[in-house]
């Protein structure tokens, strides 16, 4: 698939997430999130859901989570924002910022997964519990971060990299310090010479994993 074909697909996929009112959360929602940037990017970020501001501008991660993480990211790698694609894995603004529910997830997981399919990125970096059980279920994010994994995912393998979500780095200076930390840990991934050769490899995943 050529630029402009993923470009096209990108666009049939928002199309659709646009028009969706089967959820309570895309009825109410001022603007629904499907996410934005390079189709042809090497890293794509999977955060939770949108907050406030997301819903306001139908952008992802432009609130002050957002904006963080997107600084760290141009800081500490060199990448720009619009270099790399960034999503949720609910497209939708749940009520007060309320974690998203599993039929919320399961409604809209087959517009992620599309989207991957399409960009098939180099690098997969989930930002949060919730992104993160998408690929790796059952272990803490606090155990687990910073700390890429091979995972096939629809027939393609890919680097998960699980990292804390930005929200979290806001509310503790030592979360803050990690997640600054798994950025650079992110940058070294990026270079085909110090890409470690154990990365562990995760089975196949084939559903979206309960998260309850």
């Amino acid at each position: 698939m050529n630029t402009q074909q993923k470009i096209e697909e990108l666009i049939k996929i928002a199309e659709e997430i646009i028009n969706f009112k089967g959820l309570d959360i895309a009825k109410n929602a001022n603007h629904s999130v499907p996410g934005e940037g390079d189709p042809d990017a090497k890293i794509v970020f999977i955060g939770e859901a949108p907050g406030q501001v997301e819903d306001s501008t139908g952008r992802p991660f432009v609130g002050q989570s957002g904006q963080l993480m997107r600084k760290t990211l141009t800081e500490t790698t060199g990448i720009k924002p619009e270099e790399v694609f960034i999503t949720n894995i609910v497209k939708f603004r749940p009520p007060d910022n309320r974690d998203p529910m599993p039929n919320e997830i399961e409604a809209c997981r087959d517009w992620l997964d599309r989207q991957i399919d399409v960009i098939r990125p180099k690098i997969i970096c989930t930002l949060g519990r919730y992104s993160m059980a998408k690929f790796i279920p059952d272990v803490s994010i606090s155990r687990v971060h910073g700390q890429p994994r091979f995972v096939e995912f629809l027939g393609q393998k890919y680097i998960i990299f699980p990292m804390y979500h930005p929200a979290a780095a806001l509310r503790g200076t030592g979360v803050l310090n990690e997640f600054k930390q798994d950025f650079n840990k992110l940058k070294n991934l990026l270079n085909p010479v110090s890409v470690p050769q154990n990365i562990p490899e995760e089975k196949p995943v084939v559903t979206q994993p309960s998260l309850f």
